[in-house]
């Protein structure tokens, strides 16, 4: 027994025209948000909200950063906002304790290469810097 497979699941049916549910739903808000500020305000009085309003749902209904709708975007914006953030520190020494300890460490764990130049102990930390150090001799 064969069985179909839903396809597309994450295109959304256009109801209203060329316009799915949601669209439809914040062309209509923000044009009767309009109509009532343009009611109460007039049109001297209104004109920047009006705009600012038509402008909003126009880029809710049409504008699709990274293929998503504007409304994921927003509320990820308004959560990271009102959400508490977890702010990790770790106290350092000071950077004249930090060049000695890092000089004394080359010393005892680095190794000679070809060129005299000491290597930390690491050996993908050696061949990355033979490797930086070939690309540099190239490009003279």
């Amino acid at each position: 027994m064969q069985f179909k497979v839903p396809q597309f699941l994450d295109i959304e049916d256009k109801i209203f025209g060329p316009f799915t549910f949601s669209q439809f739903v914040y062309l209509a808000g923000g044009a009767g948000l309009c109509f009532v500020l343009f009611k109460l305000l007039g049109i001297w009085f209104g004109a920047i909200p009006i705009l600012a309003v038509a402008g909003i749902a126009l880029a809710l209904t049409f504008y699709r950063p990274n293929n998503k709708p504007l409304v994921n975007m927003l509320e990820s914006g308004l959560k990271y906002l009102l959400q508490d953030k977890l702010y990790i520190w770790k106290r350092r020494k000071s950077n004249v304790f930090k060049k000695e300890e890092t000089l004394a460490s080359k010393n005892k764990e680095g190794a000679l290469n070809q060129n005299n130049i000491r290597l930390g102990g690491s050996k993908l930390r050696d061949l990355a810097w033979s490797l930086d150090v070939l690309d540099l001799k190239k490009n003279d």
